[in-house]
């Protein structure tokens, strides 16, 4: 049974149950009986993601768009599956991944790259293409229609090269994927809600960042709605914290970017340490345990990014 949080303005998170529940969001947007359906995850999402559309009296032909904010595996794995059972959806994508989305064997390739083959397809499953008749590329500024609700799509670089962020039109909020961080709901703590970048592999960029949080919180948005998972307020608060913790991040890089076959253990340590230093700082009630067993996969990753973003420092 899909487990389905409403909000305002036909706003819905659907639990993806990527890998624990309450990890990954799928947001789905209805409007005057049309829906659009934001980073369905990834195959396994889709039976969830079709029944939260039938408690809302709505079928697969009432899917007008298919959004990704990027092409992560985490958000987009699901995309072919789910755009195969919605006659009417065509798929926004940035144009830098559009490609990937029809043919997507580079995409799993890299993503065996980093888990290997075997978590790959336990995860993934079967990635099945996109027809590029059904592709819309959407670079800087580009809007779509969801009946008389508009979609703004601003390119926003920093965790990839290839994402995009949504601003809704009916609320002012935006669907921000990846680039406004992670915060999962298991660790707000009297109300509280806590950010965190993601640098995950394998195109991270402090310094584009920092300017596309800065490009968000331009627009004023009183919500923001992160994958890792849903909705956020107090978004001032939040960016001044995001900001601040990209810069906790790179500082860490650059301090162990000369440490050789330590270096990935050094810089899942520094990135752990500042997790905790976050948890002191929001006075969260969690063991270390607790904090390590919601948090400890995206260290993981956000250690590797990091030593991918080394690497491209010496490339360049």
């Amino acid at each position: 049974m899909a487990n389905v949080i409403d909000y305002e303005h036909g706003i819905s998170a659907v639990d993806g149950e990527y890998d624990r529940p309450l990890q990954t969001s799928v947001h789905l947007i209805v409007e005057e009986g049309r829906a659009a359906i934001i980073d369905p995850c990834v195959n396994r999402s889709v039976p969830r993601i079709l029944e939260a559309l039938a408690k809302k009296g709505l079928g697969p032909a009432d899917v007008d768009w298919v959004i990704l904010t990027h092409i992560h595996l985490d958000h987009a794995g699901g995309t072919g599956l789910l755009v195969s059972k919605l006659p009417n959806a065509r798929v926004t994508v940035h144009p830098r991944g559009a490609r990937h989305i029809i043919d997507p064997s580079r995409l799993i390739d890299g993503t065996v790259e980093i888990y290997g083959a075997d978590e790959t397809r336990r995860i993934y499953g079967d990635i099945l293409p996109v027809p590029a008749e059904r592709i819309l590329e959407t670079p800087h500024e580009v809007t779509v229609k969801l009946a008389d609700r508009e979609f703004l799509f601003l390119d926003s670089p920093g965790h990839a090269r290839h994402h995009v962020v949504v601003r809704d039109s009916r609320t002012g909020h935006i669907f921000a994927g990846d680039t406004f961080g992670l915060s999962y709901r298991e660790l707000d703590c009297d109300a509280r809600q806590f950010i965190l970048p993601t640098t995950s592999p394998v195109q991270w960029d402090p310094v584009a960042h920092h300017a596309s949080v800065d490009m968000m919180l331009a627009h004023k948005p009183e919500a923001m709605y992160v994958t890792h998972y849903s909705q956020v307020r107090d978004i001032p608060r939040l960016g001044a914290d995001l900001h601040r913790l990209i810069d906790a991040h790179r500082d860490v890089a650059l301090a162990h970017r000369d440490a050789g076959a330590a270096r990935h253990e050094r810089l899942r340590k520094g990135v752990t340490e500042i997790v905790f230093r976050e948890a002191a700082r929001y006075r969260w009630p969690f063991s270390r345990e607790r904090v390590l067993e919601v948090l400890g996969w995206d260290i993981e990753l956000n250690a590797q990014g990091l030593g991918f973003w080394l690497d491209s420092l010496i490339r360049d």
